[in-house]
């Protein structure tokens, strides 16, 4: 599969893969100068990128960073971002800071992952009951801790 992808400015850094084994790109911030992020505060970052996905069947997913997640507490403030087939536009990332601490994105710092993958795109039909199973409508913890 290929992936078409454009700079939409001429400084942004192409995503990246780690590792042979990496299932996620890494995205990179665009930014003129640092950009501090306090707790609980949202910024959005520029990547300087956008993606064509192929039509329909494929979508793209922004996931955390494990490590600036776990170690800073900066996630996308969406949890995951979803990336349609057919947004051509920027991919932009906005990151919480959940930890304790001000964080500093600096220019070109990895601040998420993207992540390609199939979707499935069923045909909704509304029915007027659905087949039993042995949860049934259990959940929020039914099924012990």
């Amino acid at each position: 599969m290929q992936l078409n992808i454009m700079k939409t400015d001429p400084r942004a850094k192409l995503p990246t893969r780690a590792t042979t084994g990496s299932a996620g790109f890494d995205l990179y911030a665009l930014l003129d100068a640092p950009s501090v992020i306090a707790p609980g505060e949202r910024v959005r970052v520029s990547t300087g990128i956008a993606i064509a996905l192929p039509s329909n069947g494929y979508a793209a997913f922004v996931y955390a960073r494990s490590g600036l997640a776990t170690k800073q507490g900066i996630i996308p403030a969406n949890c995951v971002g979803v990336i349609d087939s057919d947004y051509r536009g920027e991919i932009l990332v906005t990151l919480t800071n959940i930890g304790t601490a001000p964080y500093e994105v600096a220019p070109f710092d990895r601040i998420a992952q993207m992540v390609i993958a199939p979707v499935v795109l069923p045909e909704l039909c509304e029915v007027e009951s659905l087949d039993q199973t042995t949860r049934g409508d259990g959940g929020h913890g039914s099924t012990g801790r």
